[in-house]
């Protein structure tokens, strides 16, 4: 009977360097959210890849960063937590830089056994010079590293290092069953497609003020019946999410049905509120109840 490997592999790295972009590629469906502002990543979302004899089970985790308040210190904890049980971890750089934003996290990096993947993204956007020049600087920094340039946007290497993920994997059954996607509900993509929108929509820090909660979530044999709440943390964020008329907020409406009727592949119907929850981001309660803090 032929081998199967099945294992945990962890990507990290700085805000904004492409984690989700890499994690959607090997997985094929749109599971974390991609916007060009950083920390959109807030929990570790889990998209598994399965083949005959092989099951990928793969975490983005959120970008790095010295946590600020309540919510961020959240979200580093999951960061921590990607040591705990991998198998691989792909570390992702981008062209130009230079370190870690987290010391003490890059030290870890340093002295684990864990193998690790270090993958050079956005290369697309630079030359052979300072391509050479980058893989120079992280062979010195993380000689325990394997390094590979990819461009997760292009696809350039995604195929290669999908296939060194495989052959670095310990022989194992499946950890889940084989035609599972992911780890998460259904409502938890219907408040990252809504966030999503929202981080595309608003400037400034309204989209971290946000985090949604979806109350219905009725599936029907023609459509998909949603409900959700935007919460935010004052009341002047309030009117700028509704918008002049609620405008803006029909926008996020529209704009949050197509992506959801694109991934559940079914006519959906959306309803969006907007509520004052004052200062959530700092409020372990509150974190705990949107499934953050595990403490």
């Amino acid at each position: 009977m032929a081998e199967h490997k099945a294992g945990f592999v962890n990507i990290i790295g700085n805000p904004n360097v492409g984690k989700s972009t890499l994690m959607n590629a090997f997985v094929g469906e749109k599971l974390s959210i991609i916007t060009s502002k950083a920390q959109t990543t807030r929990h570790r979302i889990l998209g598994i890849v399965n083949g005959d004899d092989f099951q990928v089970i793969l975490s983005d985790t959120p970008g790095i960063i010295k946590p600020a308040y309540e919510l961020q210190q959240s979200m580093m904890d999951f960061v921590k937590s990607a040591f705990e049980d991998a198998d691989v971890l792909l570390y992702i750089v981008e062209i130009g830089e230079q370190s870690l934003k987290d010391e003490k996290f890059f030290e870890k990096l340093q002295n684990t056994d864990i193998p690790i993947l270090l993958l050079i993204n956005k290369i697309d956007k630079s030359n052979q010079e300072t391509l050479e020049a980058q893989v120079d600087h992280w062979k010195e920094q993380l000689p325990n590293a394997e390094i590979i340039p990819i461009s997760a946007l292009r696809g350039f290497n995604v195929a290669e290092v999908f296939n060194r993920i495989i052959e670095l994997l310990p022989e194992a059954p499946p950890y889940y069953p084989k035609d599972q996607l992911t780890d998460k509900p259904e409502r938890f993509f219907v408040n990252e497609i809504i966030r999503e929108k929202i981080l595309q929509q608003y400037k400034k820090e309204i989209p971290y003020a946000v985090e949604i909660e979806t109350e219905e979530f009725f599936e029907e044999e023609n459509i998909i019946r949603i409900r959700s709440v935007i919460m935010v943390e004052r009341e002047s964020q309030k009117g700028i999410i509704i918008g002049h008329k609620g405008n803006a907020l029909k926008g996020v409406g529209i704009d949050a049905r197509k992506d959801l009727e694109k991934f559940f592949d079914k006519q959906v119907h959306i309803e969006l509120y907007v509520k004052v929850n004052k200062n959530w981001r700092s409020d372990p309660r509150q974190l705990r109840r949107f499934g953050y803090n595990k403490k």
